[in-house]
């Protein structure tokens, strides 16, 4: 009768394909040969590493070019038009009561896609410490209906609806312990991002 022995030690016998049979279950309780769970290295970042709003430039690479994105663009012209409001206490309270516009059609060739869509919108900035980009533009409908191109006026025969864009995002959560105090790592997040209004047609009862 032949005698196997496995690498740790392990010992199995037989005859032919039984035997065979009897080392491959022998070989299952080895320690040795078990596979080890699989642990994901993460990255932890201290604040000395990161940058105000910033993400580490380690993972900001060719390929994550958030640039490229409209509701990242917006953002320091948004700023702009906030810092001109903040100085005009009337012009921010307009500002912060959107309603229903009165389509011009005269003067909406000179107007942003926005202010000329018969769903319009308007912009504004979200801000979110634990993301990147941190500052993002979201698109507000300022309409529950659409605006009548023979009017200029808003109409309930058809609704306004956002569009959204899924984009790719950081997020920044506390490293996992054990781990010292303090320090951050980065996970990919994907999010739905409304970067404009349409006109559909309005859900009717079956």
């Amino acid at each position: 009768m032949a005698v196997y022995m496995c690498a740790c030690g392990c010992s199995c016998a037989g005859a032919g394909w039984l035997s065979a049979l009897l080392l491959l279950a022998a070989l299952a309780p080895c320690p040795s040969l078990r596979v080890p769970p699989h642990h994901p290295h993460v990255r932890c970042y201290s604040v000395g590493e990161l940058g105000d709003g910033e993400a580490p430039a380690q993972l900001l690479g060719r390929s994550l070019r958030w640039d490229h994105y409209v509701p990242v663009q917006l953002v320091p012209q948004l700023e702009r038009v906030q810092e001109a409001t903040e100085g005009h206490p009337r012009r921010h309270r307009r500002h912060r009561q959107p309603a229903c516009p009165v389509l011009q059609l005269r003067s909406g060739l000179r107007s942003e896609p926005n202010e000329r869509s018969i769903s319009p919108w308007r912009y504004r900035i979200d801000e979110d410490e634990n993301r990147y980009p941190r500052k993002l533009a979201f698109a507000e409908c300022l309409c529950s209906g659409c605006v009548d191109v023979k009017t200029g006026r808003e109409t309930t025969s058809l609704n306004s609806v956002a569009i959204h864009q899924t984009m790719m995002v950081l997020r920044r959560k506390p490293c996992p312990r054990p781990t010292g105090p303090g320090l951050v790592t980065f996970e990919v997040d994907y999010i739905r991002v409304p970067v404009g209004c349409t006109c559909v047609l309005p859900r009717t009862a079956r």
